[in-house]
């Protein structure tokens, strides 16, 4: 028992401070950098994380890609509108989702696709199943794969603190909230540590003698639920699907051999990273694995030294996580913790999913 309650992790945000659009350029955000050791903040610009890093540290990034999971649908005879929220798929045209309103659409009912031009697609789906948490398994009645349908019929699911109107994508966004390196279609948020990185940026790592290595975790609309308990004990953390490669693997044992640290870009890639070390990375590596690691103070970490991450919502599960990271094994990590966004609140950092960037080592 670590006798923390969620109110613990809160802190005063003004609203002005979350960024609703990404910087001008990819690597223009800026960086906060904490020295666990000195206990010392620096302030500088993304562009100057390379004198952070050392010759034969492996950085690992989550390339987990973003999916239009927002479809709009009306019901047959009756016209009204709905909100389809893809979570997982299941099998082909077979999906875990969220309906909304969920109430009005018991099993057996359906719902007719929309494309974004607010035309029928063609495309009826049917509700084969409800759980009692209100998710609705769905089936689209199609002979093509609607994975494959989706960039002309889904939007981007944005957070909710990012405000869009409903509609297409826009292209900043179909851009933006997506890293360079995402190749595995997936998650409905983004990861969003990596957005700042441009492939020169990268290119310009591994000259320098930085390693890159991938794993994947797709991101689940839980990332947003708000902790409900009023303890960290009581919370049921959702679940999550991981992949951590054979090859990112061989990358860790040879970095670990030569004395380099292991830097999670994001707060993904460092759950898929200690979730694969509670079974055994050797045991976990090579196959789809799911995850509902909760982690928060006084967490040791087995297998990250150093992390980047961005700036989190407040009573966030990240954000707890990220006060494990700040003293492992202790608990004054949250004191830390907050102390540090204070000061990124002071200096009128940028937060959230588009916002500034803070490395931790």
């Amino acid at each position: 028992m670590t006798g923390l309650h969620t109110i613990d992790f809160n802190y005063e945000l003004p609203t002005q401070l979350i960024a609703q659009h990404p910087s001008e350029r990819r690597e223009g955000s800026r960086l906060l950098i904490y020295g666990r050791e000195s206990g010392t903040i620096r302030h500088e610009r993304f562009s100057g994380l390379a004198g952070e890093l050392n010759s034969g540290d492996l950085l690992i990034v989550n390339n987990s890609r973003v999916i239009p999971a927002r479809l709009r649908g009306t019901r047959p005879g009756t016209g009204s509108a709905v909100e389809i929220f893809l979570l997982e798929e299941l099998h082909e045209n077979e999906w875990w989702t969220l309906l909304r309103p969920s109430k009005r659409f018991p099993q057996g009912a359906f719902i007719d696709l929309l494309r974004l031009d607010g035309s029928h697609a063609g495309i009826r789906a049917e509700v084969m199943e409800k759980t009692v948490t209100g998710e609705c398994r769905i089936r689209f009645h199609h002979h093509t794969n609607l994975l494959g349908l989706l960039d002309a019929y889904g939007e981007v699911p944005l957070p909710p603190y990012i405000k869009r109107l409903a509609g297409p994508t826009a292209a900043e966004d179909q851009e933006r909230y997506q890293t360079v390196y995402a190749k595995v279609l997936g998650a409905v948020a983004a990861p969003t540590a990596g957005l700042h990185f441009t492939t020169e940026h990268l290119d310009a790592l591994q000259k320098q003698g930085i390693q890159v290595a991938p794993v994947t975790l797709h991101v689940g609309a839980g990332t947003f639920a708000p902790v409900k308990s009023a303890t960290l004990e009581g919370h049921i953390m959702h679940e999550e699907r991981y992949f951590l490669p054979q090859e990112t693997l061989k990358a860790i044992q040879t970095c670990r051999s030569q004395g380099g640290r292991v830097v999670a870009v994001g707060t993904t890639s460092l759950r898929v990273l200690e979730s694969a070390a509670e079974i055994g990375l050797e045991q976990a590596a090579g196959r789809w694995l799911r995850t509902r690691l909760f982690v928060y103070p006084p967490r040791k970490f087995a297998v990250v030294d150093a992390l980047l991450t961005n700036f989190h919502l407040p009573q966030s599960t990240l954000l707890m996580l990220v006060s494990a990271f700040f003293t492992p094994g202790r608990s004054e990590g949250r004191e830390k913790c907050l102390e540090t966004y204070h000061q990124a609140v002071k200096e009128q950092y940028r937060f959230f999913s588009y916002g500034d960037a803070m490395f931790i080592s």
